[in-house]
């Protein structure tokens, strides 16, 4: 989608970049944001471990959660709405690596008229496979705040 969509998509990455309370507290930093993959660093951080250098779990599903719903959105036909929310998310640990950040790409594997389904991989910066997860989304309505597309 072009035009208004752009306006849209760009008003969801600064939403996800500069807004959303809880990736600005985790420390969430949007890397790339396109129609065909999202990409969202979590720096790792002493308050979000579990054990001494190892990120909780429970950040790992986040970073999906965070990154799939990306992914949808940046690639989003907005003239199906903009309020979107989680479905349902599987995660798959696969290894822990102590004190380095964790990095995930996310893409858009289904677009449906409702419900949209995205792919995530999570590598530690050095590589080594961390995560992998699938998010499902539903998007309807308007999200408080998005601007409004114009009449087509």
């Amino acid at each position: 989608m072009t035009g208004a969509g752009d306006e849209l998509a760009d008003w969801f990455r600064r939403h996800w970049s500069d807004e959303i309370p809880f990736n600005l507290h985790t420390g969430m930093v949007v890397r790339a944001w396109g129609p065909d993959a999202v990409e969202i660093e979590l720096p790792y951080d002493h308050a979000l471990s579990a054990h001494e250098g190892i990120f909780h779990g429970g950040m790992l599903a986040a970073l999906i959660d965070t990154t799939g719903t990306g992914a949808v959105m940046a690639g989003h036909d907005y003239r199906k709405g903009s309020r979107v929310s989680t479905v349902s998310m599987t995660v798959a640990y696969m290894a822990a690596v102590p004190f380095e950040s964790a990095v995930a790409r996310g893409q858009a594997v289904h677009r449906g008229g409702r419900l949209h389904h995205a792919d995530v991989t999570v590598r530690a910066a050095s590589g080594t496979l961390l995560a992998r997860g699938s998010v499902v989304v539903s998007i309807s309505g308007k999200r408080a705040g998005a601007p409004d597309l114009p009449p087509a």
